[in-house]
C-alpha cells in the first residue's frame, strides 16, 4: 500500500541525496538527479541483483564520480550484486572487484580481472598508484580484446 511505501521511498530518496525533491516533477531534476531517482526506484525494492547497462554514461564526470561514490555507499550498506556495464576502464575498476572485458564479433567474454583492493574506496584510492596500475592493467586486457577481433580491414566500428 501507498502508506506502507511512502517511509522506504523517503527513506531511498535521503539515500540518493534527493530530499526536498520527493515532489518535482522529471523536467525539474538534472541528468544526474534523474539518475538518482532511478537508483532510488530500484532500491525500494530491495532487489539482489541490480542490472545497470552504462547508467552514467551520458554525465559530466563529476555528477559521475559522485554516482560512483553513492552507489558503492548503498552497495556496502544493502549488500546486493551489481552488474554494470560500462566502456570507461576507470568506472570499471573504481566500482568493481571483478572487471569482465568482452570482445566482439563474436560477442564473448575475453578475459576477467580481479580488482584486488578494498572498500571502502574514495578519492584516495581513486588517485593512488594502486588504482593507476589497476587501470593500466584492465587497458592492457582492453587491448588485447580490441586486437583479437581486428581483421586485416578492421575499420574500428
Amino acid at each position: 500500500s501507498r502508506a506502507k511505501a511512502a517511509p522506504v521511498v523517503m527513506e531511498m530518496l535521503a539515500r540518493v541525496h534527493l530530499t526536498g525533491f520527493e515532489n518535482a516533477v522529471p523536467r525539474e531534476l538534472s541528468g544526474g538527479m534523474k539518475m538518482r531517482v532511478s537508483i532510488a526506484r530500484a532500491m525500494v525494492t530491495k532487489p539482489r541483483v541490480l542490472l545497470m547497462d552504462e547508467p552514467f554514461a551520458a554525465l559530466d564526470e563529476i555528477t559521475r564520480f559522485k554516482l560512483n561514490n553513492d552507489l558503492l555507499e548503498l552497495w556496502q550498506d544493502e549488500h546486493f550484486t551489481v552488474v554494470f556495464v560500462t566502456h570507461s576502464v576507470f568506472e570499471s575498476v573504481f566500482l568493481s572487484s571483478r572487471v569482465v572485458v568482452m570482445a566482439a564479433r563474436p560477442g564473448r567474454v575475453f578475459k576477467e580481472l580481479v580488482i584486488d583492493a578494498p572498500y571502502p574506496r574514495n578519492e584516495a584510492f581513486r588517485t593512488s598508484p594502486a588504482y593507476a596500475a589497476l587501470c593500466r592493467q584492465a587497458s592492457d586486457v582492453l587491448i588485447g580484446a580490441i586486437n583479437s577481433t581486428a581483421g586485416p580491414h578492421h575499420d574500428g566500428h
